[in-house]
């Protein structure tokens, strides 16, 4: 079989989804079972993947889904249970006493709160946090997923602690060889990672400024009375201000401290230039902007998730805007705290873990549910320390728990098959007819077809592969070694194609479905993914067409990498 045509295969499921979902709008319950079904079909007859590993790679997808929506539960269960304590009324009025404008409060929520949230958890958390925070401040449930998935950005490289850098690139790039080579050049594994690390901060950190702009004007077109762009192009001011007071430091921290904390001390220093700004009405326009009245939104804006915040004054009352906040800041803080081995912490937490490995005998196909240190488990030690914070009552919390968990059997069912699919994709190198792996496979003819423009694509294929696994850090593991492969082949600098690679995965996960359909049930609006895709699709071709400029700008137009790593080598 031709290169171009298991390329064609590879990319199938992948069309198939986007046809139902975007073209047809069909709803994910109803097209991931198809592209379930579709790429099962593939992978026994075109690839040759024996039956048993599809079979053992449906079942470790399986064992993902417990995990994410362990973490969609935690999250919805949290903003309940605020919902009941009162504490959800204290913080909107809280928020308003900043700015009533929603525009300024979506970029303190999601972009500074939410990055914050990634770079201590990662994991598709930030989503799942922003996006209920957002519907109890009284955001449409669809705008609400839609800035929560474009949180999935500029942080998502450095999220975890930098996972996806520290375990992504390293897994999928180091290899005894490749250090041989660092060394006889003069250098070592550790200054060629925090090369990367350097490129992957500033290209994020030029491309990273206009996402709060984005957010802004998707606000204001999509769910404003006039649907104006110029609406969200009027404080563009202040959200660029926002987008520095973030870039800044993170991209600093990323060349001088390394991949574990840019987007932590990014978020941290942004939130208290930012939130002092706003008080101040700095570079804020004077018209205050906001949604039409709920009882005017179209159907097509709301979810099932109800936050109704009325009739609860004798109880916030009682609650001050500091204890209010107070459980998302002890979320923020166990989250780093566990993120961080030196403490022992994650160890504690991970001692309670089911993990089933060589799933059905096949060879580095395993499952691991680690409820206490995955990000659910700590919002339900978080919501328990709330029941007692805010003097709740058992009925009030009972309730919190039932509603929370009726949200999950509809992600439930679309994730079963959306996450299988993509470990079938994933596991598909080792077949019959020795072909690579349906991702490799698809960014091959990439890079076959495009020749020395690919730079341009590089981070094209860092977002597909984002798409297909829904996780920056297995993009990176999957494609880092090819990325550095196809430099070698064209005789360009590899750091800067791993750099594109793992910039192009962090903005992949803005579209990437399984991600999508978690932060839909987190507001109980299940059933409208493609319309979600269709707003997102934008921010990511605006990243990854802006990365490959900067990439090809690096290689060919100045000498930057060169200068670079001269620099990094004599720190």
């Amino acid at each position: 079989m031709s290169l171009s045509f298991q390329a064609f295969l590879a990319f199938f499921p992948i069309l198939l989804a986007g046809i139902l979902l975007v073209g047809l709008r069909w709803p994910a319950k109803r097209a991931m079972p198809i592209v379930f079904v579709a790429s099962f079909i593939i992978a026994l007859f075109a690839w040759g993947m024996p039956i048993n590993r599809i079979f053992a790679s449906t079942l470790e997808g399986l064992g993902v889904t417990v995990s994410i929506l362990w973490i969609i539960f935690g999250a919805i269960l949290l903003l309940n249970t605020l919902k009941h304590s009162g504490a959800l009324t204290v913080i909107r009025a809280g928020f308003t006493n900043i700015s009533a404008d929603r525009r300024v409060q979506v970029i303190i929520i999601a972009w500074l709160f939410g990055s914050f949230i990634e770079g201590a958890s990662g994991f598709g958390t930030p989503a799942a946090i922003a996006a209920p925070l957002l519907l109890g401040l009284g955001f449409p449930a669809l705008g609400a997923v839609i800035v929560g998935m474009m949180i999935q950005s500029t942080p998502v490289s450095f999220g975890a602690v930098g996972t996806p850098i520290v375990i992504g690139v390293t897994t999928g790039l180091k290899t005894d060889a490749l250090s041989m080579q660092l060394e006889a050049a003069g250098t070592n594994w550790d200054q060629f990672l925090q090369l990367i690390t350097s490129e992957v901060a500033i290209i994020h950190g030029i491309v990273g400024t206009l996402i709060p702009l984005f957010m802004c004007m998707v606000l204001t077109k999509y769910f404003g009375k006039n649907k104006s762009w110029t609406e969200g192009l009027s404080i563009a001011p202040f959200a660029i201000f926002a987008g520095l007071a973030f870039t800044i430091p993170y991209a600093l921290t990323g060349v001088f401290l390394g991949p574990e904390f840019p987007s932590l001390i990014g978020a941290l220093v942004g939130l208290v230039i930012v939130v002092t700004a706003a008080k101040a009405k700095f570079l804020i326009p004077k018209d205050t902007w906001d949604f039409a009245p709920a009882k005017d939104w179209p159907a097509t804006w709301m979810g099932d998730l109800e936050i109704k915040l009325e009739n609860l004054t004798d109880k916030t009352s009682k609650i001050s805007l500091a204890k209010a906040w107070l459980p998302y800041l002890l979320v923020a803080i166990f989250l780093v705290l566990s993120r961080i081995p030196q403490l022992g912490i994650s160890s504690a937490l991970k001692y309670v873990t089911l993990t089933i490995s060589d799933i059905l005998g096949e060879k580095g196909i395993s499952a691991s549910f680690s409820p206490l240190f995955l990000p659910g488990g700590i919002m339900v030690m978080v919501v328990l320390i709330t029941y007692f914070l805010h003097n709740m009552k058992a009925k009030e919390l009972s309730n919190a728990i039932s509603e929370s968990s009726k949200t999950l059997l509809g992600a439930g069912f679309v994730l079963i098959f959306t996450i299988p699919m993509v470990r079938i994709l994933i596991n598909s190198g080792i077949n019959d007819f020795g072909y690579d792996s349906m991702p490799i496979a698809m960014a091959q003819w990439v890079a076959d077809t495009m020749g020395n423009i690919y730079p341009a694509f590089a981070a094209s294929i860092g977002a597909l592969g984002a798409f297909i696994a829904g996780s920056n850090t297995v993009s990176n593991m999957m494609l880092s070694q090819f990325q550095f492969a196809t430099a070698v082949n064209l005789g360009l600098t590899g750091s800067v194609f791993v750099a594109l690679q793992a910039v192009g995965a962090a903005a992949g996960n803005m579209i990437a479905i399984h991600n999508v359909v978690a932060a839909s049930a987190t507001v109980g609006m299940l059933g409208r993914e493609g319309i979600v895709l269709r707003r997102t699709i934008l921010p990511t071709l605006y990243y990854v067409i802006f990365a490959g400029i900067i990439g090809l700008i690096m290689l060919y137009g100045l000498d930057i990498t060169d200068k670079l790593t001269v620099y990094l080598n004599s720190l």
